[in-house]
């Protein structure tokens, strides 16, 4: 099988995000079935609310278009998804609508087109983020991405966590199979 790359980030800007925790052992399985991660951090990607009368006069940010060069260079996706008032975070929203708006001579979605992703939620609360993760199942399923059924939503979040490690064999082992399926599927897809 081919060994795809797999780009990896959290739809929050929190220094001590669940997400960007949980986040760590499913790129670790991701990484243990074959593929190579790239990890980054959206805090570091900033860029004004997307306006196409901002995009017309000024044209696409400059880290929208660093985003869109490191998901064109990607065959998969692992995003963990905070859950804000039961929906997307406005940061991945954005981060969203930005990297598809197309650069001159690509096609629409052309950085989605094809993608597999896997979804991870993880909060305080009693659901995981599992309500958020519908929002975003449905926006990337509608730009062409292929979304996995395998998602994992991790209740009780500072429960379970030790830093980055999941203490909880059952949680784990939810997260880490969102990893795998992740990189498995994007080396299937890849070998044709």
């Amino acid at each position: 099988m081919a060994h795809p790359r797999i780009l990896a980030f959290a739809g929050s800007a929190r220094r001590d995000s669940f997400n960007a925790r949980v986040l760590v052992t499913a790129c670790d399985a991701a990484q243990r079935a074959g593929a190579t991660v790239t990890r980054l951090d959206l805090i570091e990607y900033p860029m004004p609310i997307m306006d196409e009368d901002a995009e017309a006069a000024q044209g696409l940010p400059e880290h929208a278009l660093r985003l869109k060069d490191l998901f064109k260079a990607h065959d998969g996706l692992l995003i963990a998804c905070p859950e804000y008032n039961s929906a997307i975070t406005p940061l991945l929203k954005n981060v969203i609508d930005w990297v598809s708006r197309p650069r001159e001579g690509e096609a629409p979605l052309e950085c989605f087109e094809g993608k597999v992703c896997g979804l991870l939620a993880a909060s305080p609360g009693s659901l995981g983020g599992l309500r958020g993760l519908v929002s975003v199942r449905a926006i990337l399923s509608s730009i062409r991405v292929l979304v996995l059924p395998d998602q994992a939503a991790v209740p009780s979040a500072h429960e379970v966590l030790d830093g980055t490690t999941i203490t909880d064999d059952r949680v784990r082992a939810m997260v880490e199979k969102v990893g795998e399926r992740v990189a498995t599927t994007a080396a299937r897809l890849a070998a044709g």
